[in-house]
């Protein structure tokens, strides 16, 4: 029942039926009322420098935008990176150091899925998950990193940072609960919007493809994926963030006849443990714009200056 409200959730935000488009409507006077908070929010908000350049990678709407693959190739550009999130989905609570700058301190219950993404693809980059985010980048600059990533921190206006702000298409224009807008591009921001095909190219290969693979994953809008999918026999969508058992994936593989189970690397975080299953990996990479590079660069060089 859950995961049927959460998709139902994520269809009315970003391609409404008829129904969900009339309700839409009829909520517009809460979203008024919330888009208005959030932009006073904001103007009482100010920006305070935390002592180390601080870039946010993240988005306006509710769901998945595609930042974490963003966030991987933009941490290769410094010697001394350090990823800081709320970690979303984890089974912990206050500050978590996951990977210092060359070792993994704690399992994936503790650190989410996406922390230990990173800390498993970048060797030389401290991760950090904390609810304040401020307290993160303390620590962070504490150990000696030259330059802070913020995984999705556009509403932490305290923060003095440049905010880049992936561009996530959708008919739907309207703040929460009409639409999937968090927050607008309010005007006095430092900040950048990044289009696909424009600031960077996204590239998808399949490790370990086989004969009959059922897509399984549990990552926000994951209908996203489909432009990038080989043939399968079926789409098996969980809730974002959701920690799979060993006891569902046997179900799925013994009612589809499944060869492997073709899995996002984000979803393989958390499937790992379980050695008896055959995976296929969706291997998501990206290609920055070289201009995008160079703004961000040169913003790193004048905040530490």
């Amino acid at each position: 029942m859950k995961r049927f409200w959460i998709l139902w959730g994520e269809r009315y935000l970003y391609n409404p039926s008829l129904f969900q488009k009339i309700l839409s409507v009829l909520l517009l006077p809460l979203s008024w009322i919330y888009c208005f908070g959030a932009y006073i929010r904001y103007r009482r908000s100010k920006p305070k420098s935390l002592g180390i350049p601080v870039i946010s990678i993240g988005n306006l709407t509710v769901g998945g935008s595609g930042k974490t693959p963003v966030v991987i190739e933009m941490a290769k550009l410094f010697e001394k990176p350090a990823i800081v999130l709320r970690g979303y989905g984890r089974q912990s609570k206050g500050m978590v150091v996951v990977k210092d700058k060359s070792t993994i301190l704690c399992d994936v219950i503790r650190s989410g899925d996406e922390a230990m993404l990173y800390a498993e693809l970048l060797g030389s980059a401290v991760v950090i998950v904390s609810e304040i985010r401020e307290r993160a980048i303390a620590e962070a600059k504490a150990m000696g990193c030259e330059v802070v990533l913020l995984d999705d921190g556009y509403g932490k206006h305290t923060i003095e940072k440049l905010d880049l702000v992936i561009a996530v298409p959708t008919p739907n224009p309207y703040c929460l609960p009409s639409g999937p807008y968090r927050e607008r591009l309010w005007s006095g921001k430092n900040s950048m919007i990044l289009m696909e095909k424009v600031a960077f190219q996204r590239f998808v290969t399949v490790n370990n493809p086989t004969e009959k693979m059922v897509l399984v994953t549990a990552i926000a809008r994951p209908e996203r994926l489909d432009p990038f999918l080989p043939e399968v026999l079926e789409k098996i969508y969980f809730e974002d963030h959701h920690f799979f058992t060993q006891g569902e994936l046997e179900m799925i593989i013994e009612r589809t006849g499944a060869t492997s189970l073709l899995v996002t690397s984000k979803d393989l975080v958390k499937m790992s443990p379980y050695k008896k299953f055959n995976f296929s990996v969706l291997e998501l990479s990206i290609v920055l714009d070289e201009t995008l590079i160079t703004t961000v660069k040169e913003y790193v060089h004048a905040a530490q200056n």
